[in-house]
């Protein structure tokens, strides 16, 4: 990827198109060195089960990730109501002074961590009236996908599996109708599980990926955040390039018509 390909979101621009989260880490330590092997800009931060301040007795996560270096992109885990969800980003806004960019995401089920999507409608419907910029996590529906753009969040992350499944990119044409349809960044988030995963993410004409659990749960969660900040740029390069067209049959890389040889004795 060039410097001259990058991503806007909200009117910022972005130039890495990997966006990662902070759970599941061993400690700090690890969780720092993750996020810069990735090469991430967004770091994405669960509210209600990190301390970004309003724990003064405990580690602070900004002291590893500070805002100076990342955008922090604060988020709604663990929300399974459109009112719990308003409160915690209004929670992060005052922690963070006044940052209005958060990723919203109202879950249905426990099990699954798939999103209540009647319930995500509600919520980005408030937000976008009190002036966030809403990032926001839904199901791989392309018309609820269209609706959430048009009520004006700043991007739209359909799940391409469940969350921390690493099962990969399981609905590739659905994916492929909300790009088509979309004017707003559409973010892969949730079910990527190794480097090939994003890269096919990529190669669809998403605009980035948002992981956590691939990269955390890892045997080697560093040596898998370069991976995946390598699968992200390769996807990229492949989807701008153009991939050939598929064939049934054999097709010769060399051919030989209006060759020397073509029709020799």
């Amino acid at each position: 990827m060039t410097d001259h390909d990058t991503l806007t979101i909200a009117g910022r621009v972005f130039h890495s198109r990997l966006l990662v989260g902070t759970g599941k880490y061993r400690d700090m330590a690890e969780t720092g060195e993750a996020i810069r092997a990735s090469g991430a800009e967004i770091v994405t931060v669960a509210i209600r089960r990190t301390n970004i301040g309003q724990n003064a007795d405990e580690e602070n996560l900004l002291d590893v990730i500070p805002p100076s270096e990342f955008t922090i992109l604060p988020n709604t885990a663990g929300c399974y109501t459109a009112d719990d969800a308003v409160r915690v980003c209004r929670l992060a806004r005052e922690l963070l002074d006044g940052h209005n960019l958060v990723k919203l995401e109202v879950l249905g089920d426990p099990k699954t961590l798939y999103p209540d999507v009647p319930a995500t409608l509600e919520a980005a419907e408030k937000l976008v009236a009190d002036d966030f910029d809403v990032m926001v996590y839904t199901s791989d529906d392309p018309i609820a996908a269209k609706r959430l753009e048009e009520m004006g969040c700043v991007a739209v992350m359909p799940l391409a599996s469940p969350i921390g499944s690493g099962l990969g990119i399981q609905n590739r044409y659905n994916l492929m109708t909300i790009i088509e349809n979309a004017d707003v960044p559409i973010i892969v988030d949730a079910g990527v599980g190794t480097a090939s995963d994003a890269a096919v993410a990529m190669e669809l004409g998403c605009d980035g990926v948002l992981m956590n659990t691939a990269i955390a749960a890892a045997k080697n969660p560093v040596l898998m955040a370069s991976a995946m900040r390598k699968g992200i740029e390769a996807g990229r390069e492949a989807f701008l390039a153009g991939r050939m067209p598929m064939r049934r049959f054999a097709s010769a890389s060399s051919p030989l018509e209006g060759t020397f040889w073509q029709g020799g004795a």
